[in-house]
């Protein structure tokens, strides 16, 4: 039986169609620029990439390009079930759940939570039901992974029936691939995941880490949003509160601009004044860019001071663990990291973090320090699993 992964973003759909367990993939891509005049999208289908213009550029046009893909392959009545990644399902969900009117209800309650990916992940769900009709469709939340940090760790020293009426508290994302790459990096270091206390450093054009304590999420580094941590691709992260009011008054902004500008124009943007893309920031940076240096500078000073915050969270730390975009393929991001978490024990070994990219996993630390990895993250492979699991477990009590 096949399952179908949806990713949507507020632009995108990123999509898989997986075997979960053989682990075959026979259909991926991506379909981007929804909404504008130069939509389009790429496929892999069995091996061979092409790809397609999308006129119209609407999500309903995106999903009639997958389905004729699966019906050139053959499959399209064999997909029992459809996975979609929903970015916020508050404090209401703590795992996956198949998509009910009142479970969708409950994703559209979480908007004000996640106002630029959950509306996307809501047109994405509907119209993937409208395109699947047959098929299970069920939710997996970035945010449940999280459900299980202490108190201490979720919340804000706000009033507290901020929380109480209006759920502000921390929640944390990227928790499906937190969670994959904990579980390989346990495998590659040949240890039970139960045993272990791991930092894991997914990152992308988005960015966040984890304290990962015997398979379990203790402390994240977002929060209420995906904008506090880190320093990301567009995103500022962490900022002194009062920088909303101060920059209102200042520069003449809404609230909602300022929130606007630190999601979209700010992180490695705004430090570099060039790019949010880290192998030009790199580029340039070796060309003698000052925005370029301080961008990546900034970035690993934030970036290891939350590890060591993660690790200072468990109160041991057994791995570092590096996946995403970047942390899958800029050895000088981790290289830089690691230099500075020798506090913790860490020490690279260069020429396996120089080998660490492009797809290759490893360990990359130098022998006898602490273990740093390379894990290659597979959130639509975990989506499917998660997916089905589900489903079977559903099955059982049905029967």
């Amino acid at each position: 039986m096949w399952t179908l992964v949806l990713n949507c973003g507020s632009s995108s759909v990123k999509f898989a169609l997986l075997d979960v367990q053989g682990g075959q993939v026979r259909l991926s891509g991506l379909a981007e620029r929804l909404g504008s005049a130069g939509a389009s999208a790429r496929l892999d289908v069995d091996g061979v990439r092409r790809a397609v213009d999308l006129a119209g550029g609407s999500y309903a046009e995106a999903f009639a390009v997958i389905a004729g893909a699966l019906d050139e392959l053959g499959v399209r009545e064999q997909v029992s079930a459809v996975g979609h990644r929903v970015v916020h399902g508050g404090e209401r969900f703590s795992a996956p759940a198949p998509i009910t009117p009142e479970v969708l209800a409950e994703i559209r309650a979480c908007v004000p939570l996640a106002p630029l990916h959950n509306p996307a992940n809501i047109a994405g769900i509907e119209a993937a039901q409208a395109a699947f009709p047959e098929a299970a469709h069920v939710a997996v939340f970035d945010t449940a992974f999280h459900q299980s940090m202490p108190e201490v760790a979720f919340r804000y020293a706000v009033p507290g029936d901020w929380y109480r009426q209006h759920g502000v508290r921390r929640y944390g994302f990227h928790g499906t691939s937190h969670a994959f790459v904990a579980a390989r990096a346990a495998d590659l270091l040949g240890r039970p995941l139960s045993e272990l206390n791991l930092v894991t450093a997914h990152l992308g054009n988005g960015c966040s880490v984890c304290a990962v304590q015997g398979g379990r999420s203790v402390d994240t580094s977002m929060g209420l949003t995906p904008l506090e941590g880190l320093v990301m691709g567009t995103r500022s992260g962490d900022v002194d509160p009062g920088l909303h009011d101060y920059i209102a008054r200042q520069a003449g902004l809404s609230l909602s601009e300022v929130t606007a500008a630190l999601n979209r124009e700010s992180g490695l943007l705004g430090l570099s004044g060039l790019s949010n893309d880290m192998r030009e920031l790199e580029e340039a940076a070796g060309r003698g860019h000052p925005g370029a240096r301080l961008a990546l500078d900034v970035f690993v000073h934030r970036l290891a001071g939350q590890m060591a915050g993660m690790a200072a969270a468990m109160g041991r730390v057994d791995g570092l663990v590096f996946t995403g975009g970047i942390g899958e393929n800029s050895a000088w991001v981790r290289g830089a990291v690691l230099a500075r978490l020798a506090v913790l024990g860490a020490r690279v070994d260069e020429a396996a973090n120089a080998a660490a990219v492009r797809g290759q996993s490893g360990v990359i630390s130098a022998p006898g320090a602490l273990a740093a990895l390379v894990v290659n993250t597979n959130e639509e492979l975990m989506i499917a699993q998660q997916t089905q699991e589900l489903l079977a477990e559903l099955k059982g009590v049905q029967a």
